[in-house]
């Protein structure tokens, strides 16, 4: 898979795998070309493994912030250095796909659900998504495998071979 190049120059070709794998973490599967699939399986395990091997690494830090013309300290959670360089490596790749109001929420309710959230689907990546599958690991006792590519069939129209890739 190193050297498929997807019928694409570099930028575009990138760009595709880019927006396709923002798309698998956020909706949790999506359908594709067999070709394409394997190819997002493949980066989606590395970002996966990455966020895993990091999301645990933060520091407690205490702050001094004024507050009402008095001054207040604050304990504070911040990423650790492991974790902010894996951080800033899945924001580079990812693309920052803002969270979607739900069907009946009020402007004032998505805004208090999503408010200190700057990057939803990085947030998602290292506290919802990284938990699990260590969890995973360590019951299973191996990494990988986060993700399954299932053949659906052909595309009507020119016969490509289409497949879903999810998240396991």
């Amino acid at each position: 898979m190193a050297n498929n190049k997807l019928g694409r120059p570099t930028d575009q070709r990138m760009a595709v795998l880019r927006n396709q794998v923002s798309n698998l973490f956020k909706y949790g599967r999506i359908e594709t070309s067999v070709e394409k699939a394997k190819a997002v399986q493949s980066k989606a395990e590395k970002i996966l493994t990455l966020a895993i091997n990091t999301y645990e690494d933060n520091v407690k830090v205490t702050k001094t912030v004024t507050e009402n013309g008095a001054k207040v300290t604050k304990e504070v959670i911040n990423d650790g250095p492991k974790k902010l360089a894996a951080r800033r490596k899945i924001m580079a790749f990812v693309y920052d796909m803002p969270e979607e109001r739900r069907e009946k929420e009020g402007l004032e309710a998505y805004r208090a659900r999503t408010q200190g959230i700057n990057h939803p689907l990085v947030e998602k990546l290292f506290n919802v998504y990284a938990p699990k599958y260590a969890e995973r690991a360590k019951e299973l006792g191996n990494f990988g495998g986060y993700t399954r590519v299932i053949k659906t069939g052909t595309r009507r129209g020119d016969a490509s071979e289409l497949a879903i890739v999810e998240l396991v």
